[in-house]
């Protein structure tokens, strides 16, 4: 056979293993014995197929061939022979020695003997060399471990133990680089032609009175994996030229799959979506194709039926047929537009860019290098930093040259990492800085880059390779990237013929890619590779360009100036490559490049004509301006916090004001009470680590790194406004504190104890069921305006609050009570229960980034639901074992995490149905997944009380540990175990009955707290506020306990009889929450779920919108494992000082 047709073996075996045709795959692995399978034989071997596992042998050596072949049938026929014996099965036995064994009695008689005399014992383990024969799945293993190294070492195995590498989907690929390559040779090519069949060459049916032809049906070509969209004609490179095929939301048809090469069990990527996107098409087609020939994605006849055998993909990013965006609940009153501060910087200022996660802290970078760090809410300049050339020694002879010749210098761009704890500096001379942000307000120096020949001219971060990177481009028409944290480079990408002015990465999927645009006007893309761009065009006004995405990432847009002050804002459309909407309301001749940046996935704002100038991104006409009081310079910078309620402005007198909306100024109120308040009394903890989203039950955090950013290459968590509320107790110079002995804040301190309903707002959620079932699971939408709950019938009950007069923003309160919502069609959502009890299993469930689907289970499959019909998507993952929790994989939300109820957890890819792994290492069902992407780990925990650490990479167990019981508790602890990581990504919080812990990345207890006093109860769940701040513990008397979240200090306890109301209070400790639940955005709202069926939603009053007050340093905990006292301690009294 020639070597084209070998390798078209490998081809269709590849083609074959991705549709699952596992026996076709086997069957075609023996006839061609091309490829050995170890795997697959491996299986056979430990199921005990022999017949199989002879026949499969059979296509790559026979008994005779060597000695190699022969020892190994002879192990295989001995082993058949000996598990024949041990079922005392002595027919069966003799005919294995008869049909299989003979044959070898002629190259040994004396071994033949002996096994025959076998039959004669009662147990052959009589035998003295067989004596340690155990049972029959060990000495399976064992003699496979035997095969193993016959096989490697047999001559005749050599080169087809390994599948040649090659990238996924290769077959599915040449198929439609010939369509493509047919349909560039029509006469007469037609934009979205449908193939039909792959057995005649294609050819399009000349245009009848010049109709359009009908797009193609949704559906991939063959099989689950996403359409292909346009690849470049044969030999624009080199001929042959392999090209992946992209992700059908792909944002580019240039984007090959980011993924290595695979070996053959790999699988092909697949679409992002639950359902295949209605008319996705590729975007930003290849520039090498030419007009006459678009790039095209071809359809299978079949695709109906294919669509049947696709599994489902990512679970967030789903397209609904009518509707090209989602609608949106903002109103222009939701814009920043009142002025709430001004602030003098003292020279002109050149980028501004709010802090991710603390969203009153902006960095700002002026003409003159200088770079300053301020509190927008108390007026202070935090950190300030003039510009110096930390080692000049080691600087390339051209920047010291440039350095000699003018020593003047100006910050060009300065920017926050994505979890705010390092920022980037470019400069307009070589330079790129990077300091890391310290929780006072300090700046510690980094890294320096020698980075471009002539200004760095824009700075971005992503995470191409799991490490956070810096993107930079400058004068000298490169982008590079450059590790954030050592500053080696890692990518160079040269290709534009003008200075490069911007760069905007961004992901879709798996696949990162960076958009860059240059003073020419040009636009590329770039793939983190060597194969140059993948795009070429041009950007109107051909001069200065930025790009930006909505905050979901669906919607690009970019905005520039002409030379002749021509200015352009616009929406591209992912689906042509071309300029989708123009946005009106520019003067004619702009004095100065405008500036812009979007907002809450709604919005666009741009610098122009002294004004600022606000659009809504659905219509091209101004929504409305605002001159913010005077002041502005013609063209003025401008940035939006992440929630979009605070609005920085650059001034003509080398200042900023601070534009506000209604949340933007109760946040900066509530932060001036805070900072009078802890200027009368002591300084309350601070915590300035970033928030966290709720892990565990509630919804799945899975974008490269969270969801909901406001820009793409700067992504993190929702947080709350109001998350900062005590940062700046300290920090207020305008009133002397009062100084206070230590004994004396110990005696005036008292814990809130909030007994009556007076002293809080909750309100009990309506509910139709007159017998509710107890409430098993409870979570906040991602948007945080309804509530799911899952009930132990395994039944999910979903409440949302409206707009209405009461209520206008349609936001989550406990003042206006929500409406249960239910389809038309009056269907529930109910999970499958394998014909069991769902009383008695353990629920689970995971929510999707963007509220449409909800995956759950509650003893029987998992199921996929769609929130907005409740209808059933999908069901995968049969018990048993039952599955008990479920966890998004952090990058690929194809895959995720399975706890099972046999203590296993199973790393399983939704899409293609297959468990990649199977992790061992509890005891017990699994109760806890948690995922740390910083530091690239999954913790498990279970009913065995045990905490496991296992590497994402691999998925082998890195550490485990049991949690250690408190000292008034004696044995070992059992019980479900909860997991949840901090926002930091390091510290984790542990729940268990007997107590509250937090734990560091080596699995060493930092902090605990247990039970006792005013909270005497067990804990029946627990979990972190959004903002990190806090902790909320429910306790099984019905009392509800806060917690700093720091220190782990009781700071407020909540009684049932608060928010119960009087007329379902039952006696005491019949009634009490099973699940709390913290709001997404409001750190002091929680969400309780009863074991009376019940739903209570409860906050603060407006007079006192947080919960107590912070303790003493004395009034905590103490730490759980003595090992290491000086560490807790020091923990214990950790303030940050300025």
């Amino acid at each position: 056979m020639s070597s084209l047709s070998r390798e078209l073996v490998f081809l269709i075996l590849q083609f074959l293993d991705e549709e699952k045709f596992k026996e076709t795959v086997h069957k075609l692995e023996q006839e061609s014995g091309f490829y050995f399978n170890m795997k697959h034989f491996e299986d056979l071997v430990q199921g005990g197929e022999w017949d199989e596992v002879e026949k499969y042998l059979s296509g790559f050596t026979k008994v005779e061939d060597n000695r190699y072949s022969m020892k190994i049938f002879f192990e295989i026929r001995k082993q058949k022979y000996l598990e024949a014996l041990d079922r005392h099965d002595r027919a069966k036995a003799v005919e294995i020695l008869v049909k299989d064994l003979k044959v070898f009695a002629s190259f040994n008689e004396e071994l033949f003997k002996e096994i025959t005399q076998l039959l004669t014992l009662e147990n052959f383990r009589q035998n003295e060399q067989l004596s340690k024969y155990g049972d029959t799945k060990s000495a399976r293993n064992i003699m496979l471990l035997e095969l193993k190294k016959l096989i490697e070492a047999n001559p005749l195995f050599r080169d087809k133990l390994n599948f040649p590498p090659f990238k996924a989907s290769r077959l599915r690929t040449l198929i439609n680089q010939s369509l493509n390559w047919q349909h560039q040779l029509c006469k007469n090519p037609r934009p979205n032609p449908d193939i039909k069949t792959l057995f005649t060459d294609h050819s399009c049916a000349a245009p009848t009175n010049g109709a359009r032809a009908p797009p193609p049906a949704n559906g991939p070509l063959v099989g689950s994996i996403p359409k292909s969209a346009g690849f470049p004609p044969m030999g624009a490179h080199a001929p042959f030229q392999p090209v992946v095929s992209p992700s059908p939301n792909a944002i580019a048809g240039w984007m090959t799959n980011a993924n290595p090469s695979l070996p053959h069990a790999a699988v092909a990527q697949g679409p992002p979506g639950l359902v295949q996107a209605p008319n996705t098409a590729a975007f930003l087609k290849h520039p090498r194709t030419p007009t006459s020939a678009p790039g095209i994605d071809y359809q299978s006849a079949d695709s109906e039926h294919l669509m049947k055998r696709m599994r489902v993909g990512q679970p967030d990013e789903v397209s609904f047929s009518g509707a090209s965006h989602p609608a949106n609940m903002y109103t222009q009153e939701d814009l920043p537009k009142q002025v709430v501060r001004t602030l003098n910087q003292g020279s002109n200022v050149m980028s501004l860019d709010f802090h991710p996660v603390q969203q009153t802290i902006l960095l700002v970078g002026t003409n003159v290098g200088d770079i300053a760090v301020w509190e927008v809410g108390s007026r202070e300049r935090i950190a300030h930093k003039t510009f110096k050339v930390w080692d000049i020694g080691s600087c390339t002879l051209p920047l010291q040259a440039a350095l000699m010749k003018d020593a003047a210098i100006s910050v060009n761009r300065c920017l926050w990492s994505p979890d705010g704890t390092i920022l980037g500096v470019a400069f307009s001379k070589h330079i790129v800085q990077t300091y890391t942000f310290v929780p006072n307000g300090d700046l510690r120096q980094q890294a320096e880059i020698d980075a471009h020949i002539g200004g760095v001219n824009d700075i971005a971060f992503s995470h191409p390779n799991k490490t956070l990177s810096i993107i930079t481009c400058g004068d000298d028409k490169l982008i590079k990237v450059w590790d954030a944290q050592t500053g080696q480079k890692q990518y160079t990408f040269e290709g534009h013929e003008a200075p490069v002015y911007s760069v905007c990465p961004h992901y879709k999927e798996s696949i990162q890619f960076i958009f860059s645009t240059a003073i020419d006007g040009k636009i590329k893309a770039w793939l983190y590779d060597c194969l140059g761009s993948r795009v070429d065009y041009d950007a109107p006004g051909h001069w200065c360009t930025t790009m930006a995405y909505s905050a979901d990432g669906t919607r690009l847009f970019s905005c520039g100036t002409s030379k002749e002050g021509d200015s352009h804002l616009v929406e591209w459309n992912e689906t042509e490559g071309a300029i989708k909407k123009t946005y009106n309301g520019f003067r004619k001749r702009s004095l100065g490049v405008v500036q812009f940046d979007t907002t809450r996935n709604r919005f666009l704002a741009a610098g122009d004509e002294f004004l600022v100038k606000f659009w809504d991104m659905d219509n091209t006409n101004i929504l409305t301006t605002t001159d913010c009081d005077g002041g502005l310079p013609a063209s003025p910078r401008l940035r939006f916090n992440r929630e979009g309620s605070l609005l920085a402005v650059t001034t003509s007198d080398n200042g900023i004001k601070i534009l506000a909306n209604t949340d933007g100024q109760r946040l900066l109120r509530m932060l001036e009470s805070r900072a009078f308040e802890g200027s009368r009394g002591p300084p309350q903890q601070i915590n300035t680590k970033p928030p966290i989203v709720a892990l565990g039950p509630v919804s799945n955090v899975s974008s490269p790194i969270a969801v909901n950013a406001e820009r793409p290459d700067r992504i993190l968590p929702a947080v709350s406004t109001s998350g900062l509320a005590p940062m700046d107790a300290s920090r207020t110079p305008d009133v002397k504190p009062r100084i206070t002995d230590e004994s004396e804040k110990v005696k005036t301190w008292k814990l809130a104890d909030i007994v009556d309903n007076g002293h809080l707002r909750a309100l009990h959620l309506s509910d139709t069921d007159t017998n509710p079932s107890k409430v098993v699971r409870l979570l906040y939408t991602n948007n945080g305006i309804a509530l799911l709950a899952l009930g132990s019938n395994a039944v999910h009950k979903l409440w949302k609050w409206q707009r209405s007069d009461r209520n206008p923003n349609g936001k989550s309160t406990a003042s206006v009570a929500p409406q249960m919502w239910q389809p038309a069609n009056g269907i529930l959502m109910t999970n499958d229960t394998n014909d069991g009890n769902p009383e008695e299993a353990t629920a689970c469930i995971a929510l999707s980034k963007n509220d449409s689907y909800v995956m759950s289970a509650s003893g029987g499959k998992v199921s996929l639901f769609n929130m907005m019909t409740f209808k059933v998507m999908t069901t995968f993952m049969a018990p048993p074992p039952a599955a008990t929790f479920l966890a998004f994989h952090p990058q690929d939300n194809n895959i995720i995490a399975i706890g099972m109820e046999d203590s296993t957890i199973q790393i399983y890819n939704v899409r293609i149905d297959d468990v990649k792994s199977k992790l061992k290492g509890h005891q017990k069902k699994i109760t806890g997944l948690a995922f740390s992407q910083s530091m690239n780990v999954l913790v498990s925990s279970g009913a065995d009380a045990q905490l496991c650490v296992w590497s994402i990479d691999g998925w082998e167990k890195k550490k485990s540990r049991y949690i250690q019981p408190p000292a008034n508790r004696s044995g070992t602890l059992v019980g479900d175990t909860r997991v949840q990581f901090h926002n930091d990504q390091t510290h984790l919080l542990v729940v268990h009955e007997s107590q509250l812990a937090i734990y560091d990345g080596n699995l060493e207890c930092l902090r605990s707290w247990s039970p006792r006093d005013a909270l005497p109860a067990p804990i029946s769940s627990a979990i972190y506020s959004c903002d990190g701040l806090l902790v909320y513990a429910a306790f099984c008397d019905g009392a509800i306990g806060v917690f700093e979240a720091e220190s782990l200090r009781l700071r407020c306890r909540i009684a049932p009889s608060a928010y119960i109301p009087p007329s379902i209070l039952p006696g005491p400790g019949r009634v009490y929450p099973l699940v709390v639940a913290a709001h997404p955005v409001e750190p002091n709202q929680i969400a309780l779920g009863m074991s009376d069926g019940k739903v209570h939603v409860v906050e603060p009053l407006d007079a006192d919108p947080k919960w107590g007050t912070a303790p003493p340093q004395d009034n905590g905990a103490h730490p759980a494992i003595s090992a290491a006292p000086s560490a807790a301690s020091n923990q214990a009294s950790d303030q940050p000082t300025r």
